[in-house]
């Protein structure tokens, strides 16, 4: 059988992977109290190949972030702990694992749970707005804007969040930059409204995801961070008015601190369910980016291969597929059928129904 792109070997600096085909971070909504619970074992060791790179969930980096009460976290040494049976699985067949770190910002409903009753961090103190389209239409809690004084201690946070993942086990860590959160938040002119030196211009704006970067790269080694950005899309009521300078203008930032991928979110991606039709391209962001290029959205196995095949992304990541299909690099090598995702089970906390129930490859029936 004639090997495909995606099912080609690749070489994302210091990790030899066996294929192209990369778990995307998913919210899956099945932790307790911020602690990662014992059946994700199961869940992402049946998504692991030897030589396969996976990215887990999004994943607190300190209490100012906590709401999502069904979220795990990676700030406290019980949070570690939880995490290390989980790595262990992976890295026992083979895995490559990083924790994609994250932090909300305004994207709270309750605030109920922070840190003496203070109202959510983000670069406003303005409240999401959800219109029609939006992922999650609910009403959120008025943010409180972050002191230019304060931003150097949410910068220790992912430093320390990167420290402690290392600690847990993981390969490297994956900053969530994307999908309308806290650092999302600073970047898009549409939310961000400040006058000083982290709002203004597109610099200014970019200014705080930047420090993030250099913080965490010089905490765990830059081999060992990525990058998420979705800076065409309008998730959380956080759009850009020029996105593609944007995105350019990151890309291009980032080969300043050697980090080892970046992980761009397709433009047709506006909403975070289906994709839209867009006149932008994330090949821009690929050219002016140095290193291992993910791209993410909606892509089916003849895209994938389509993308590695055109030199417009090194990796694609899959998201619903690798839901409903545990075994997805060999159903992409063999060109065999698809178990068919349910959305319903997304994000319900039921810790085996649509998460480690879906059934793996018949060879038998391909």
């Amino acid at each position: 059988m004639e090997r495909q792109p995606l099912m080609s070997p690749y070489k994302m600096g210091r990790f030899q992977l066996a294929h192209r085909v990369v778990l995307a971070p998913l919210g899956r909504l099945r932790s307790k109290n911020y602690l990662a619970q014992p059946h994700a074992i199961l869940y992402y060791s049946q998504r692991t190949t030897n030589g396969g790179f996976l990215i887990s969930e999004a994943t607190l980096i300190s209490g100012t972030g906590i709401g999502y009460t069904t979220t795990p976290g990676i700030w406290t040494m019980e949070q570690v702990e939880a995490w290390k049976p989980i790595v262990k699985a992976i890295h026992e067949k083979g895995g490559i694992f990083f924790c994609q770190l994250w932090h909300p910002g305004r994207v709270l409903d309750d605030d109920d749970y922070q840190p003496n009753g203070q109202a959510p961090i983000s670069s406003t103190d303005k409240r999401v707005e959800p219109e029609n389209g939006q992922p999650d239409p609910r009403d959120c809690a008025f943010p409180r804007r972050l002191g230019v004084d304060e931003i150097p201690q949410v910068i220790n946070d992912y430093r320390l969040a990167a420290r402690n993942s290392i600690e847990a086990g993981f390969d490297g860590v994956e900053i969530h930059g994307a999908h309308g959160y806290l650092i999302d938040q600073f970047m898009k002119d549409q939310v961000n409204d400040r006058t000083d030196e982290y709002g203004g211009s597109i610099e200014k704006r970019c200014r705080f995801a930047l420090e993030v970067v250099a913080a965490v790269a010089q905490e765990v080694g830059p081999d060992r961070v990525g990058m998420r950005l979705s800076p065409f899309a309008n998730y959380m009521d956080s759009a850009d008015s020029n996105p593609e300078a944007l995105g350019l203008y990151m890309a291009e930032s980032l080969n300043k601190y050697e980090i080892a991928y970046l992980h761009v979110v397709e433009p047709r991606m506006i909403t975070a369910e289906d994709a839209s039709e867009t006149p932008y391209s994330p090949l821009p962001m690929r050219l002016a980016f140095k290193k291992s290029f993910i791209v993410a959205g909606a892509y089916t196995r003849i895209e994938g291969n389509k993308a590695i095949n055109e030199d417009r992304a090194d990796l694609v990541a899959f998201g619903r597929l690798f839901i409903a299909n545990p075994d997805l690099p060999r159903r992409f090598e063999l060109d065999a059928h698809l178990n068919k995702y349910v959305r319903a089970t997304f994000a319900i906390p039921d810790p085996v129904v649509g998460y480690t129930d879906y059934p793996f490859l018949d060879e038998t029936k391909i």
